[in-house]
């Protein structure tokens, strides 16, 4: 187990230093090209920081385990929005957008409504079963594919984004170096993160479930947390909440879309606690933007968001 713990650390520590790249690089691109920096989070960042929850899906799916599959991409969405999101906004309040209120965090609870939706449309409607079929899985895909075109479309800088900054002089291959660079040093130690952290929990006897909802969700959402920190601490809030969103929607538009048309997913041992607690983390969101300070995700939200995801995490030990 000291070696598992080893690998633990040096996993972590590469995810933190690939982060730092991950955000540097994505900065100067987005202003290379027009881009706002929330449109880099929300698709290249967004998706690369995904990475990870991308193999354990399609691992578990290919295996025929749908615990994984399901338990990870729904454990991942509750940390993203609770967990990290709280922990960047008590860092730095998060600057929300108007288009970030009309169509960004409205398409996050569109997607998450649309997921529960098909995943218990036995309960609701009564046809098929309590799952994700593969005619469920190609609706997300389509659905995901239209919205990354949209997203691309949205070619326009917010005026902070193009402030003069060192970054935005930066040589452009330089750039997409850092991106690749970092985004393989996150996806390397949050791989090495995870395996060491299941294999860790396995020796202590802890459910499979409750390794997908917690280890395995929270390890693979390493990257996320890693790349929303540092994008705070350099004040880049917009492609800390473009990554969250973009992670979120990534989550459950292809990764369960692509992991349903490789195997259909049941949702037979997903609760309605766990199923909830998306629902609020996706609605903790909403609110944030619309309730308090205006235009802002500020701390007193962060610590709301931390309070919920404790709430959670301890049903589940409670449950175990």
């Amino acid at each position: 187990m000291l070696l598992e713990i080893v690998f633990l650390l040096v996993g972590l520590a590469l995810v933190v230093f690939g982060a730092d790249y991950l955000v540097e690089g994505s900065s100067s691109v987005a202003r290379r090209f027009g881009l706002s920096e929330f449109v880099i989070g929300l698709t290249i960042v967004g998706m690369g920081t995904s990475a990870p929850e991308m193999v354990v899906s399609f691992i578990g799916a290919i295996q025929g385990n749908s615990d994984i599959s399901i338990g990870n991409v729904v454990g991942s969405n509750i940390f993203n929005t609770l967990l990290i999101l709280g922990l960047t906004a008590l860092i730095l309040p998060i600057s929300v957008l108007p288009e970030n209120k009309k169509q960004d965090v409205p398409m996050n609870i569109l997607v998450t409504v649309l997921l529960i939706v098909l995943g218990l449309e036995h309960r609701f409607f009564g046809i098929g079963v309590d799952g994700l079929s593969r005619i469920d899985g190609g609706i997300l895909i389509a659905l995901f594919a239209a919205y990354m075109w949209w997203s691309f479309s949205q070619k326009t800088s917010a005026p902070e984004d193009n402030a003069g900054n060192a970054s935005s002089s930066r040589n452009i291959w330089l750039s997409l170096l850092m991106i690749l660079g970092g985004l393989a040093a996150l996806i390397g130690g949050g791989h090495l993160f995870v395996n060491s952290a299941t294999s860790i929990a396995k020796d202590l006897g802890i459910s499979d479930k409750f390794i997908a909802i917690t280890i395995l969700a929270g390890g693979t959402s390493m990257p996320e947390l890693a790349t929303c920190i540092a994008a705070a601490v350099k004040k880049k809030g917009q492609l800390a909440l473009g990554n969250i969103i973009g992670s979120n929607i990534f989550n459950i538009l292809l990764i369960l879309g692509g992991s349903a048309l490789i195997n259909p997913l049941s949702f037979t041992d997903i609760t309605d606690i766990d199923l909830a607690a998306l629902m609020v983390s996706a609605l903790a969101l909403l609110s944030a933007c619309f309730i308090g300070k205006k235009n802002q995700i500020d701390r007193l939200d962060g610590s709301l968001f931390l309070l919920l995801f404790a709430a959670y995490m301890s049903y589940l030990i409670i449950n175990l």
